[in-house]
This record gives C-alpha cells, structure tokens and sequence, in this order.
C-alpha cells in the first residue's frame, strides 16, 4: 500500500471549501471534473456508512464503483471526510479530506490517499508513482475555493 499526503492552506472559509467536497455533484465536478455521476444508494444519519454510486470518465471509458464514507466530522471549526472505494477491481482507495478553520477567512486543508494494488504485478507501478496527482488536486481544490469565495464577495456589494 502506498500513501500520499499534501496539506495547503486556503483563502476561503472553510464552508466554501467543504461544499465542494460534500456538496451537490456539481459542485463535486468544480474539483473532480471526471466524475459524472454520483447518486445515494444508502445514506445514514450520521454519514459513515453512508454509500454513493459514482461513475468516472477516464478517456472514452466510464468506471463505475461504489464509494463508502467510513469517517465523517461536520463541525463549524474542523471538518473530515474519508472515502474508500474499489477501482476497477484493481486498487483499494481510500480519500481523507480533513479540513481545520485558520481563521473566518482561511481553511487549512489537507487531503491523504492511500492506494493498495489488489494485483501482485500492479504493487511496481505503485512503486514508481510519485505525489504528482495528490499535489495537482490540492492546487485545484485551493483555486476553486478561493475562486467561489471571491465570487461569494462580489455578489454581497
């Protein structure tokens, strides 16, 4: 199993930043834009255990898989999300979003995957991955946020 890790801080409240990891799936598709569905199969009142169908484009293809909630906090000041999955009954993912109010105007956020080949002949390609995909989604997450956020403001005046 491999795990990668990036902590960023963003200049967005930390509602801004959450409604993109657990809002609507277009606000899903802001930071994730391959996933192009994502629809409740079983949802508990207290999040873990929740399970949501998604579907994701890669290339002309369309993976489909199942993604449990097995961690869920939803305070005003810290909030995490950590999903698991199987993808294309090649790899055990996980997805931690854990997000911590700095101030009302800046969230640090930070986002661990963990990826377990299920394959003997995968675990080399695992070897040889870097950190690179991990780095991207944190930039991404912290443009998008700052974006809404600056938008949010701009609709207030």
């Amino acid at each position: 199993m491999k795990e990668w890790s990036k902590e960023i801080e963003i200049h967005a409240p930390i509602d801004i930043v959450w409604g993109l990891l657990d809002g609507s799936l277009e606000d899903m598709q802001k930071i994730m834009p391959q996933v192009v569905d994502h629809q409740p199969v079983k949802v508990t009142n207290e999040g873990v255990g929740s399970i949501y169908r998604q579907k994701y484009r890669e290339g002309k293809r369309v993976e489909e898989y199942d993604v449990e909630t097995l961690e869920f906090k939803n305070t005003p000041e810290q909030k995490k999300l950590k999903v698991g999955f199987t993808l294309a009954k090649m790899f055990e993912i996980t997805a931690l979003y854990e997000l911590k109010a700095i101030n009302e105007q800046k969230t640090l956020f930070k986002y661990t995957c963990t990826n377990k080949p299920l394959k003997a002949f995968l675990k080399l390609f695992l070897f040889l991955a870097s950190d690179k995909i991990v780095v991207q989604f944190c930039e991404r997450v912290k443009k998008v946020a700052e974006e809404e956020y600056k938008n949010s403001k701009v609709l207030i005046r």
